[in-house]
């Protein structure tokens, strides 16, 4: 277990609210590439290695591009570098988040975070688990568009809409009703 993975789940939290602030207040080129740095020594320092990294700003990649693109066209190449890099490290320092601190770790904390909201008749635990199920789904729907994709290549219709998005709606409803199966065994139902 490495030095990142022992920290508590409230200290990574406030890093990574702190770092994703600090990323918007950046506004050059180069000062992102430090940041890029910090973020890479992150991952060191966890002993998460480049595949692991790399999969966690995958599926970003394509809106990556579309927004470097966007941002190149309107308003040119560093305010692109700028824009594309806040939004990728901050998908990275999220991915460190989640793969050093258990899912328990991190409800648990978030439900001490968000308890003053009792007062105004929310639930802490249902608000605490509804973002670590987000967190988690986003891993979990990107695969089974990668397998809907693989599948669509091995068919040869990769340019078909309708044979990637209608996999991919009922591979996400199964998926959807399997975990609302799993809560409501678990009693966290309505």
């Amino acid at each position: 277990m490495s030095v990142v993975h022992r920290l508590p789940a409230g200290v990574k939290l406030a890093v990574l609210a702190l770092s994703c602030t600090a990323l918007f207040l950046l506004g050059t080129p180069l000062a992102l590439a430090g940041a890029a740095a910090a973020v890479l020594l992150g991952y060191a320092l966890a002993r998460i290695g480049p595949s692991a990294a790399w999969s966690q700003v995958r599926p970003i990649r394509w809106f990556a591009a579309a927004l470097f693109t966007l941002q190149f066209l309107t308003s040119g190449l560093d305010p692109a570098l700028v824009s594309t890099g806040r939004v990728v490290l901050a998908v990275a320092l999220a991915g460190l988040l989640t793969l050093t601190t258990r899912t328990a770790d991190l409800i648990a904390c978030l439900e001490r975070l968000l308890s003053p909201l009792r007062f105004a008749g929310i639930d802490p635990f249902r608000v605490s688990l509804l973002l670590s199920l987000t967190l988690r789904s986003v891993p979990v729907i990107s695969e089974l568009a990668t397998r809907v994709r693989e599948a669509q290549r091995a068919r040869g219709v990769e340019r078909s809409v309708r044979a990637f998005a209608v996999p991919l709606v009922v591979s996400a409803l199964r998926y959807a009703d399997a975990l609302g199966e799993a809560l409501t065994a678990r009693g966290i139902d309505d």
